[in-house]
């Protein structure tokens, strides 16, 4: 007997089950109701058309009528409307444009009816300047509208998917935009503590972000439209996007015995069947079953909606197919970033009441050697028994695959053991030998091992901070560029032997850039009987979080480039440096070498991709009286042009009476690894800024300075006796705590190599380059049977005469 199947609507969900259930019975009789024209095309893709991205509209469509009756014989009638259903008698109703209204029966029924957009009876809503933006139609008002003389602006209502991306596609076409929305926060699937980061996003590429701030009312205002927010802030612009959530399409299913949820969305199991035998239900219209919470929810996405479709002509052809659950995978474009997400978030976590932990990773999407070297930030949210629950990325680069990877392993319930051990495609121009994905692994096992103590920055009250210690470790210079309010600033690197300035009585709470740095903090602290917390993300989290939306004006950009005397011209430069791929401070030592070697007035370009440097060369310009002329950031690459020389003969003349006596000296001591490479940090930092090091080594921190292969030299026995005891240069090096036989300098040489922090041998390089005197005490050379020739390169030799003279001249002196 032939099968008679009715499916009520097209898109991504009925143009699935039709094709698919034809592929399964070649005798089925198969017809397809939809209500406009358009039975299938690709409403992801609208704003892009608007924004001219894509450029013809035919690509929009991806199957017409007759396509689909001459590959899969379906009978496809557009225009045609299915205004009620008798299911008891199997039999619909139809209003057709050609046919006017009839009954057709069924032996099985899909419903794909879809979801409509939401127009809420505001007053004012039903101006002809007001559109939505959710099929073929409703694009060609709207770009018609655009493509209009005199179409200037754009207000956009609602800062979901839709909204976001047709907000960016306004800009892209020339439009001054604003987009409102009406929560504290856009893009519902990510965590407030993620989206910050869109919402700069946009800030930066002209759109004028109101949060927090719903509509009252619209007016029309001539050509124009007025739009009243709740704080009776009022906003005009020539059109009006409204994109602020669907709603589903069912009302036609009234008094048909189909079960709806509570919201109108049709009630399915499994298999997409109804409560009706033999009536099937897919897409928007649709409630399913959250995969993470089993929660009941709704997702209108075209990917689920592609399977569920497939799912129910299994079930109709006799297969037993099941769907379970909805993941809510999802990814935007927002200019140059990516974001996306898998999974739950922590409000729909807190909601189910499912306990959860959250870690936060930002690494380099390639092997940060590689050129255009761009950092991504990975949230992920998994429970204490390891499983992964959720993840959210935000990047320039590499971000989809990752979240793929995620997403991967959550539809498998695979845990943070998983993502540790995935073995994944690696060459530097695509990873990382760790990729970002184990690397997120690793972080959330060390939590639930307890080798961290970890904390969210949202989850922390500075007003309750009075008995706690607030502990940067970054170095100086970064803490100098931006911290956290009344937070003390120990460097990792001389944590060990300034641990005594903490009261072991108070718990800590410390931080670093991302969170690397934090946790070797966190393993010093706590091993060392501190009660301590280290943030999860670093500052980059922390300083995302302060993030509010409010465009600078072009007075304020102005003042903060200093009085510019002229507009760069295109392409003028005396001086080009790529920095991508360089952590803080590697920009700006980079940037300090390439300026000692250019005149006053010459001007230098730098590419960087370090978040941070965006802020950094503002602070490096005003402290080395060099002028910024610009700064700034595409696609995740920050550019700066920078002019040497005094920004003002007055400017110039206060800082060289500033400079007296502003050299920097410190004795160096030690021969252990991690207190040279201190040193040498601080010593490169201050180089960076200008100033003038002189570095002083004697006894044991002469090691530092020998070369690594041995040089023949005569010596006495006990000259030689002294050779064969000490290490001879800085790859034999010790650290001073956790040596482990040597392992612990191996550990801490490979950490650095994986988070591109110069090694101790480039750090010395880079000194001698940028003209730190390195300087060798003549008498502990003699003590210890050590010849010049022994030493590096460069390295000058000169007694305590000479180093107390340039400590004259010194307002800092450090012994290290």
């Amino acid at each position: 007997m032939t099968k008679k199947v009715l499916i009520v609507g097209g898109v991504a969900g009925g143009a699935s089950a039709a094709a698919r259930l034809r592929r399964l019975d070649e005798k089925a009789q198969i017809i397809l109701f939809e209500r406009d024209d358009y039975i299938s095309f690709a409403n992801c893709g609208l704003p892009y058309y608007i924004g001219e991205t894509i450029k013809e509209r035919e690509k929009l469509l991806v199957q017409t009528p007759e396509a689909m009756k001459a590959r899969f014989n379906i009978d496809v009638r557009i225009n045609s409307e299915v205004v009620g259903i008798d299911t008891d008698n199997q039999k619909v109703t139809v209003r057709s444009k050609d046919q006017g209204i009839y009954e057709e029966s069924y032996d099985a029924l899909v419903l794909s009816p879809g979801a409509k957009a939401l127009r809420p009876n505001i007053p004012g809503i039903n101006s002809s300047k007001i559109f939505t933006l959710r099929n073929i139609p409703d694009t060609d008002k709207v770009k018609a509208y655009v493509d209009q003389k005199g179409t200037n602006s754009a207000i956009v209502i609602g800062g979901g998917f839709v909204g976001v991306e047709t907000a960016e596609n306004l800009v892209e076409r020339g439009l001054k935009v604003t987009l409102v929305e009406a929560a504290p926060h856009i893009l519902a699937p990510f965590d407030s503590d993620m989206v910050v980061m869109a919402e700069k996003e946009l800030v930066e590429n002209g759109v004028d972000l109101i949060l927090g701030d719903g509509v009252k009312a619209f007016k029309e205002a001539g050509s124009q439209v007025d739009v009243t927010l709740n704080s009776e802030k009022i906003l005009t612009a020539d059109l009006v996007i409204l994109a602020i959530g669907v709603a589903p399409d069912t009302a036609f299913l009234k008094d048909s015995g189909i079960e709806l949820g509570a919201k109108g969305h049709i009630i399915v199991d499994q298999r997409m069947q109804t409560n009706v035998s033999g009536v099937y239900a897919v897409g928007d219209a649709i409630e399913v079953v959250d995969f993470i919470t089993g929660e009941k929810t709704a997702v209108p996405l075209a990917g689920p909606a592609n399977k569920q479709g497939r799912i129910a002509a299994d079930n109709i052809a006799g297969l037993n197919s099941l769907y379970k659950g909805t993941q809510g995978t999802s990814i935007l474009k927002v200019f140059s970033l990516t974001a996306a997400s898998t999974g739950a978030n922590e409000r729909s976590l807190h909601k189910a009441n499912l306990p959860y932990r959250v870690v936060y990773v930002h690494p380099v999407a390639h092997a940060s050697y590689y050129p255009a070297a761009l950092q991504l930030t990975l949230k992920l949210i998994f429970n204490d028994e390891g499983q992964v629950l959720g993840a959210q990325g935000i990047g320039y680069d590499g971000v989809d695959k990752r979240i793929d990877v995620i997403a991967a392993v959550i539809r498998l319930k695979g845990t943070v053991d998983d993502l540790a051990e995935l073995e994944l495609a690696y060459a530097p121009p695509f990873s990382s030998a760790k990729d970002p994905v184990n690397m997120a692994g690793f972080a959330a096992q060390n939590v639930l091992a307890g080798r961290t103590h970890i904390v969210a920055w949202k989850d922390i009250q500075l007003s309750e901070l009075k008995d706690t210690i607030l502990l940067d470790v970054r170095t100086k210079e970064e803490y100098d560029n931006g911290h956290v309010p009344d937070s003390l600033n120990i460097p990792l690197d001389s944590l060990r032997e300034r641990i005594g300035e903490l009261d072991k009585s108070k718990p800590i709470i410390e931080y670093c850039q991302v969170g690397l740095r934090g946790y070797v903090a966190d393993r010093i602290l706590s091993q060392n009987g501190y009660n301590v917390l280290n943030i999860t993300g670093g500052y980059k989290t922390i300083s995302l979080q302060e993030f509010q939306p409010q465009r600078p004006s072009p007075e304020s950009r102005q003042s903060e480039l200093g009085a510019s005397e002229e507009n760069l011209p295109q392409g003028h430069f005396d001086k080009s440096i790529d920095a991508c791929g360089l952590c803080c401070p590697g920009p700006l030592m980079q940037v300090k070498a390439a300026m000692d070697t250019l005149n006053p007035g010459q001007i230098l370009k730098i590419l960087a991709s370090d978040p941070g440097f965006y802020e950094d060369i503002k602070a490096w310009c005003k402290r080395t009286n060099n002028r910024l002329i610009d700064v700034a950031k595409a696609g995740g690459v920050i550019t700066a042009f920078i002019k040497k020389g005094a920004q003002g003969d007055s400017v110039q003349q206060e800082t060289q009476a500033a400079a007296f006596k502003d050299n920097k000296t410190m004795v160096v001591f030690s021969g252990d690894l991690d207190k040279a490479i201190a040193s040498f940090i601080i010593a490169n930092g201050a180089a960076a800024m200008g100033k003038k090091v002189t570095m002083f080594f004697t006894f044991w921190g002469l090691n530092i300075l020998r070369k690594h292969e041995k040089v023949s030299t005569q010596k006495g026995f006990m000259d030689k006796m002294f050779s064969m005891m000490m290490p001879r240069g800085s790859k034999r090096l010790r650290l001073s705590k956790m040596n482990m036989l040597g392992m612990g300098g191996k550990m801490i040489r490979k950490v650095m190599k994986d988070k591109n922090v110069s090694s101790l041998e480039e750090l010395i390089k880079a000194a001698m380059c940028n003209g730190v005197e390195v300087v060798a005490c003549q008498m502990s050379m003699d003590v210890m049977g050590l010849r010049q020739e022994e030493l590096l390169d460069g390295v000058k030799i000169g007694g305590v005469g000479y180093y107390l003279g340039e400590a004259e001249d010194s307002n800092v002196n450090l012994f290290i």
